[in-house]
């Protein structure tokens, strides 16, 4: 395969084969409108009928684009998100989330350990033969207890960090894999750490999972102190 085509994300892949697909229902609609009006009715109609389906199917890619297009490409383990915890009280934090190409977000975080969720979808047979890298996509960021008993009845926060389509690329795979049998795998992936005044991670994705790497001497002493 050409580099430049292995370059290529997967969105814009599947966005060059919904055009190349509009191209040629396009083509085979004017040819069936040619065939009716030449009163060829019966060839004219197979035209017009095909033209539809390639039609059809072009617009399923195209939907598929866009909700891949929510996902990152990943092809090694690397940076995908910083974390920064400010202390407002007692089990009460402020984060500061950066995702990669992303302005920054702010949450209040309950809690004494943070925990962040993420999609993986790994690819296999054609997809991965036209290139496609396993792809992520963060999904919520929450608060936890270290006690379960106080898990159960403090006050608790999460927030959703995925805007996601209407079309469901991830629901489409995992209920339809008789008949698309393009994810190798399809799992969600979680990490967590304590919090701590000033404590700063790195969110590191890998083709395993998320994983939470300390940047700053106040996470390391929060960790330090994790039992």
């Amino acid at each position: 395969m050409p580099a430049w085509i292995a370059a290529l994300s997967p969105d814009t892949v599947m966005v060059a084969i919904a055009g190349i697909g509009g191209v040629i229902a396009l083509s085979l609609l004017i040819e069936a409108v040619r065939r009716l009006r030449d009163w060829q009715i019966r060839s004219g109609i197979a035209f017009l009928v095909i033209a539809a389906g390639v039609a059809g199917l072009g617009t399923v890619v195209a939907l598929l684009a866009a909700s891949l297009h929510t996902y990152s490409r990943l092809t090694a383990e690397q940076e995908a998100a910083r974390a920064v915890f400010r202390e407002l009280a007692p089990k009460r934090f402020e984060l500061i989330l950066v995702l990669q190409d992303e302005p920054a977000r702010r949450f209040e975080i309950r809690g004494d350990e943070w925990q962040i969720d993420a999609r993986v979808l790994k690819w296999k047979g054609l997809a991965t033969t036209l290139g496609l890298d396993t792809v992520y996509r963060f999904e919520r960021v929450a608060g936890r207890y270290a006690d379960t008993a106080q898990e159960k009845t403090a006050p608790r926060t999460v927030h959703g960090l995925s805007t996601g389509t209407a079309f469901d690329l991830w629901t489409l795979l995992k209920d339809q894999q008789r008949w698309l049998p393009l994810a190798d795998a399809l799992y969600g992936s979680a990490a967590y750490a304590p919090m701590g005044d000033g404590a700063q991670y790195a969110v590191n994705v890998s083709t395993t999972g998320l994983l939470l790497r300390p940047l700053n001497d106040a996470a390391k002493k929060a960790l330090g102190g994790w039992k």
